[in-house]
């Protein structure tokens, strides 16, 4: 006797199978027999996108376990392994669950078990946000130093700077990139106040405001089977729930091998569902992960019911929507020093950098937020800052006062 786990949009469930040598198609038959779910409605994949799908097109680019004859030991499936199942319509469950009778027979119910039964996890098929798109130059300025530099071998990330229309579409035009110490596994954001009131004032001058969060997963990431961990999740959720835009979005940079065997790098972007977010406010989340911990699930500090099912550990992707991703050139360069990275960012890059773009009018010189942010460490943050960033804003000319002192401090 073996036991297949089966993730869906219900969570975790176990099959018991009997002879590990059975069909994909009697592995239907147990499912229908086992999980109330018809034969003919059964999607299954070992790829955990499967439940990512959308629309019944989506679910034809799974096809590893589209041949009914195939083995489970061809599709090396053993005991304990997970196979990703996609329905449709809905389960019925026959019978009473859980049934405690209540009153001087039975258990009674305490107010935290009737708060506990009505928190629901479900899915979100919308986001908020019609689409993200990237400016060209700063998704290729983070993307470059992560694959080039850090080689994808410790975790890095950005809060992304942009505007937001009244449609939903969310376009990011700088990434401002945090002091920050990332591993393989982890990433720790050592916020600077200070630094970011400058970012804030910038972004204010510019008609921009924060708008998500991006960050890169590790190679050695790549080799388990999930969308994001559920240190991942945590994160992200702080941040959506910290900004208070329901367009907030979340990109995940990370490599992933193509046809040819080589890696290519590959951006992802999501919204935190609405129901992620507020079990985060709510401090439903239990926020001590501990090593041996499952990375595709989310611990609850209460039991949710998701699906059918009362749990503490809900699947990472319940909390995740998918948003479409398109590019543009936005008004800014990227091509000035980075703050943050291992090289320290000084005044000799801002000359060379005005030596270098000579033959542009002033205002393009300075049109690159991350030279406006080492510009916002000798200005004055309420007046100067937003002032020279609505100079960048609009592309009018810098005030004389303004360049003297930015090519005096450039040549100092």
């Amino acid at each position: 006797m073996i036991q297949l786990r089966v993730r869906s949009r219900d969570g975790l469930e176990r099959v018991s199978i009997e002879n590990p040598q059975i069909t994909v198609s009697q592995l239907k038959t147990l499912i229908q027999s086992q999980l109330q779910i018809p034969i003919q409605n059964q999607t299954l994949s070992t790829n955990q996108n499967l439940l990512l799908s959308k629309t019944p097109a989506d679910l034809l680019n799974f096809t590893d376990m589209a041949n009914p004859n195939a083995t489970l030991s061809s599709l090396n499936l053993a005991h304990g392994s997970i196979v990703f199942l996609a329905y449709d319509g809905e389960r019925n469950v026959s019978g009473p669950r859980n049934f405690n009778p209540a009153g001087s027979f039975g258990r009674k119910m305490t107010m935290d078990d009737l708060i506990a039964k009505q928190v629901r996890v479900t899915r979100q098929e919308n986001p908020h946000c019609e689409l993200v798109s990237f400016d060209r130059d700063s998704a290729h300025a983070f993307q470059h130093y992560v694959n080039e530099t850090l080689a994808f071998g410790v975790k890095r990330c950005g809060f992304m700077y942009g505007t937001v229309s009244e449609t939903g579409k969310v376009e990011v035009d700088f990434i401002y990139e945090p002091p920050q110490q990332g591993t393989e596994e982890n990433l720790a954001i050592l916020r600077d106040p200070d630094e970011e009131k400058l970012v804030e004032a910038i972004g204010i001058g510019l008609g921009m405001r924060k708008v998500g969060f991006i960050f890169t997963q590790t190679i050695s990431q790549d080799k388990k089977d999930y969308t994001m961990s559920n240190k991942e999740i945590l994160q992200a959720a702080e941040f959506h729930a910290e900004s208070g835009l329901k367009e907030w979005v979340t990109a995940i940079v990370k490599l992933e091998v193509n046809e040819d065997g080589g890696a290519d790098v590959h951006f992802e972007a999501f919204q935190m569902s609405d129901n992620c977010v507020k079990l985060f406010k709510d401090g439903l989340f239990e926020t001590e992960i501990a090593e041996d911990d499952d990375p595709k699930l989310s611990k609850m500090k209460k039991d949710v019911v998701v699906g059918v099912k009362d749990t503490r550990e809900v699947d990472n992707d319940f909390f995740l929507v998918v948003v479409k991703i398109f590019d543009h050139q936005g008004p800014l360069s990227s091509t000035f020093p980075i703050e943050n990275r291992i090289t320290h960012v000084t005044l000799k890059a801002m000359k060379n950098h005005l030596d270098r773009t000579k033959s542009l009018p002033f205002v393009k010189r300075i049109s690159d937020f991350h030279l406006l942010l080492l510009l916002a460490r000798f200005l004055d943050l309420n007046a100067d800052v937003p002032a020279l960033a609505e100079c960048v804003q609009r592309q009018t000319a810098v005030p004389e006062g303004y360049q003297l002192l930015i090519e005096s401090l450039a040549s100092s």
